[in-house]
């Protein structure tokens, strides 16, 4: 991961006990179709993983798509991994009775059980990231699949030819969505100034050249792209 200190400051956030209280409100004010995305999650791996799928869940802090995907599969367990001690413990409260199913590991990639995996997904987390690290951890989830596996990834990607356009709209729809005004636009800033952004063709291909194959885009809205590969 990047160490530099501007993308470092926007991580120290899902380290902070006070912000990470209120990280739900975030993903779902400021990521259209952000409880739709957990679903269709669900059932793009569920195609091809089978119904007791062991499944490694990357950037698992909140628990939130650790819960979608527990609740429609009742015979999947998880292994979620994630550097945040605070998220993880958010993800263990969100989860209750479920966290029965799930194991929960502080670290990054290379911290994660080598595996088979049935099945894998990191949402919301690889735009962290710069091209060279991306790639090299979607290599990592790649190697810890089982041939044939599926991998769902969405995350922040978009035209950067019409770049600030987008994050106009990023901003526009999270204020729709009932956020704050300044702290949208500060959002915004944010993201403008630290993310590692790529458009969709260039994020498709990160997949491929870590390994995956019948890479297709399945997401879009707005600044968000999700993409469904095979091990």
């Amino acid at each position: 991961m990047r160490n530099d200190a501007a993308v470092q400051a926007m991580l120290d956030h899902f380290f902070d006990p006070d912000t990470v209280k209120h990280y739900a409100e975030g993903p779902r004010r400021f990521v259209p179709g952000f409880a739709d995305l957990h679903r269709m999650t669900s059932i793009l791996l569920a195609e091809h993983a089978p119904q007791d799928a062991r499944v490694l869940v990357l950037g698992a802090g909140g628990g939130l798509e650790l819960k979608s995907m527990a609740e429609t599969a009742a015979g999947w367990t998880f292994v979620g991994v994630d550097p945040a001690a605070e998220m993880l413990k958010l993800a263990e409260r969100i989860l209750g009775p479920l966290s029965a199913r799930v194991q929960l590991q502080q670290g990054y990639i290379d911290d994660a059980p080598d595996g088979p995996f049935d099945a894998a997904t990191c949402l919301l987390t690889l735009h962290f990231l710069d091209a060279d690290e991306r790639r090299r951890t979607a290599g990592e989830i790649h190697r810890r699949l089982k041939p044939g596996a599926p991998f769902v990834a969405a995350h922040s990607s978009f035209p950067q030819g019409a770049r600030a356009q987008w994050l106009s709209r990023y901003a526009a729809f999270g204020i729709a969505s009932g956020a704050d005004p300044d702290k949208a636009n500060g959002a915004r800033a944010a993201v403008d100034k630290n993310l590692n952004l790529f458009s969709p063709e260039q994020d498709a291909q990160i997949l491929r050249e870590a390994g995956f194959k019948g890479v297709e885009l399945f997401y879009a809205a707005f600044t968000w792209r999700g993409w469904i590969a095979y091990a």
